[in-house]
């Protein structure tokens, strides 16, 4: 089921918790530039390991992209600490973890006793199990968010070329996102002098610096509805971990559009031509595609700092594969770079699904109900504490 929700508050995942779940080893318990080397496998054409596909093609001779694709997956972006350089897990591992999460989620829709008692002072801290546990608990507080009514989040593993894989970052090595450079880090703290950082999770965007409330412009772009939680809309196009999981991808000669369930954005790729110049920069960068074999690769720049995906800047440069391996099956394969922010390239894969399911409206817009609230209450504490400090 895929939730349909009517604002725009719904869950994030929550890079603050997630990077402490990975951290802690969770597990345990203007032309297009050329793609930066990475250590990523290479893009072959239609073959991907020792496994060769044919694809239908569209009377232009390229393989047939489009289709709805579910990108629901329990794996997390990073790796847990704890596997160090361990990117394939074992089969009784990913058994472990899919089974687990299926006994949470069963749990979680039991019906709720009326005589329940109330929940501990402070919410539920106890330690998680999972990814996704620990998302969702921090998504909503430790006293509770949304219930399972609300959430479709993924029930398995990704699984690429036969290997079980322990995080969608393949390089560097150890499948974690390189250090933020000291410099990158004087930047952003100097750009979000007043406001939340515009990629913040829901539970980091509680919190701000001074001037955080102060207007819409002071939110994040997700608490704004201006683009998808946890940067499904991309480039690099992410799982969200919590809802609406889909994408459509429609083709022609000339463009491609893929639509996101999340937040309804939509990307539009040119196929072939020059970047637009500096000047001219989006949200979602500046995407320009071409044919390498049967990989439709797409090579995006032009960013804005108002995005700042993962503390990137203007310079940010995002190169994306998309390779039919099977009939219904896509391998997305993304490598991030920006020398302003960090010192080498990081590069990451995971299937698109095909899914015979419709994607639904998500009813988020600029100005939702959620957000007039949210500064309501923050004029509201304002004059509470003025009030306060009146002799």
């Amino acid at each position: 089921m895929h939730t349909r929700l009517l604002n725009g508050m719904g869950s994030l995942a929550v890079a603050t918790a997630a990077a402490a779940w990975l951290a802690s080893g969770g597990l345990a318990a203007q032309t297009p530039k050329a793609a930066p080397k990475t250590a990523a496998p290479a893009a072959a054409a239609n073959k991907i390991g020792t496994k060769t596909f044919s694809p239908t093609r569209l009377p232009d001779g390229h393989p047939d992209l489009q289709g709805t694709y579910d990108v629901a997956t329990i794996t997390p972006v990073e790796r847990p600490a704890s596997l160090g350089t361990r990117l394939v897990l074992t089969d009784e591992e990913v058994t472990g973890l899919e089974k687990y999460e299926q006994q949470r989620v069963d749990k979680g829709a039991e019906p709720s006793r009326a005589d329940r008692a109330a929940p501990p002072v402070g919410g539920d801290t106890s330690p998680t199990k999972s990814y996704l546990e620990g998302l969702f608990r921090s998504g909503g507080g430790v006293v509770g968010g949304y219930n399972n009514f609300w959430i479709a989040a993924g029930s398995r593993n990704v699984e690429v070329d036969g290997q079980k894989r322990s995080s969608l970052i393949v390089d560097p090595p150890d499948g974690r996102v390189p250090r933020t450079k000291p410099e990158a880090q004087r930047r952003n703290q100097m750009y979000n002098a007043t406001r939340v950082s515009p990629d913040a999770s829901e539970s980091a965007a509680a919190a701000g610096p001074p001037g955080a409330y102060d207007g819409p412009e002071s939110r994040p772009l997700a608490e704004r509805c201006l683009l998808g939680f946890s940067n499904t809309s991309g480039p690099p196009t992410l799982p969200n971990y919590f809802y609406n999981n889909l994408k459509q991808i429609v083709q022609t000669p000339t463009y491609v559009m893929i639509l996101n369930e999340m937040v309804h954005d939509t990307r539009i790729i040119r196929i072939g031509g020059p970047h637009f110049p500096q000047s001219i920069r989006n949200w979602m960068g500046d995407s320009v595609g071409h044919w390498e074999g049967d990989t439709l690769v797409v090579d995006t720049t032009n960013f804005t700092n108002k995005t700042q995906f993962r503390g990137s800047g203007e310079n940010l440069h995002v190169i994306e594969r998309f390779i039919r391996t099977d009939a219904k099956t896509l391998l997305y394969r993304f490598t991030v770079e920006d020398p302003t922010t960090w010192d080498k390239p990081w590069t990451g894969e995971y299937p698109w699904n095909g899914t015979d399911e419709h994607l639904y409206e998500y009813a988020c817009h600029e100005g939702n109900y959620s957000l007039e609230s949210v500064l309501k209450g923050a004029r509201l504490a304002d004059a509470q504490a003025a009030s306060a400090k009146k002799p």
